[in-house]
Order: structure tokens, then sequence, then C-alpha cells
């Protein structure tokens, strides 16, 4: 787990994506042009929540959540995305 210089506001969570899958459950290697975008990715910061809302997931939670969610920044490097909690799927 890494941290970082940015801290969300609001109801707004830090997610670094988990790595695309390489291969295929047969071994096939999978070209950088057909790798899925991943969908599950772990916490590294969180906003304190809207008020009456605070926010349910903590740093270090594996979260899931949709294909299109969030937006992609690069800090150090390394790339995370930014989302509203409410776009957060489940708590793995």
């Amino acid at each position: 787990m890494s941290t970082v210089s940015i801290k969300p506001l609001a109801d707004r969570v830090l997610v670094e994506p988990a790595a695309a899958e390489e291969k295929t459950a047969f071994g096939i290697i999978i070209p950088d042009t057909a790798k899925e975008k991943p969908q599950k990715g772990t916490v590294v910061a969180v906003g304190a929540g809207k008020k009456d809302e605070p926010i349910t997931v903590k740093v270090g939670d594996t979260v899931l959540y949709g294909k299109y969610s969030g937006t992609e920044i690069t800090v150090e490097g390394k790339d995370y995305l930014i989302m509203r909690e409410s776009d957060i799927f489940a708590i793995v």
C-alpha cells in the first residue's frame, strides 16, 4: 500500500486499480490492446464524507467498482482513480 499526497474531498475515494490480467486461464498471453480495464482496486485515501453521510470504506479495503467509474489521474508516476463512494459496488 502506498501513501499519496492527495486527500479526496467529501464523499470521494482514491483507488489504486489492480493490474490487468496478463494471461488467460489457459495460458494465452493477452496483448496490451486487448486487456480489460480492471474493475477491482485498493483504497489508498478517503474523504471526510458528506454532512450526515460518513464514508464506509477505509484505506486498505479492496473494492469492486463500475467499468467506467471514476476519473483517471497520475500522481508521482502511478495511476489512480478518484471516484465517489457511491460508484463502489462492494468491498471484497
